[in-house]
């Protein structure tokens, strides 16, 4: 896993980083008001793990409010994002460290994990860069 680089004072856990595979559900507040329980289907499992950015990117803004987590042969879940309002509590490191600007920029850019002094600190200048891991500098040669 690359280095976390984080100029925020955004919480983090480290739950995803110790298993393999394992099971995701979201808490997300439905159409009607209401908050509800989504189980992730096993093809989602996979495709978070190899990629756990996806975590919190599969939902429209203001919809996603918990990612829970199971690990592979565990009967429990464990949360490894939390949000309340517009704050968000604690995240994983591992969906953390695999955010581009572009994930926060088109849906999280009114919390606290926008951060133009976080960009800089991992001199991203592009959507596509990494947020909270260092951008390396491309050498242009001539």
């Amino acid at each position: 896993m690359p280095k976390l680089i984080k100029a925020t004072d955004i919480h983090t856990v480290n739950h995803i980083a110790n298993y393999t595979a394992g099971k995701f559900r979201m808490v997300v507040k439905c159409r009607a008001g209401f908050m509800t329980v989504v189980d992730c289907r096993d093809f989602d499992n996979v495709a978070i793990m190899k990629n756990p950015a996806q975590a919190i990117n599969s939902y429209k803004k203001g919809v996603l409010h918990t990612v829970e987590f199971c690990p592979e042969g565990l009967d429990f879940y464990v949360t490894v994002f939390a949000k309340k309002g517009k704050k968000i509590i604690f995240i994983d490191e591992t969906i953390l460290v695999n955010l581009t600007v572009a994930d926060i920029n088109s849906g999280w850019e009114n919390t606290n994990l926008y951060s133009q002094g976080q960009y800089a600190t991992v001199n991203a200048k592009t959507w596509a860069d990494y947020a909270y891991q260092m951008n390396e500098e491309e050498l242009v040669t001539a």
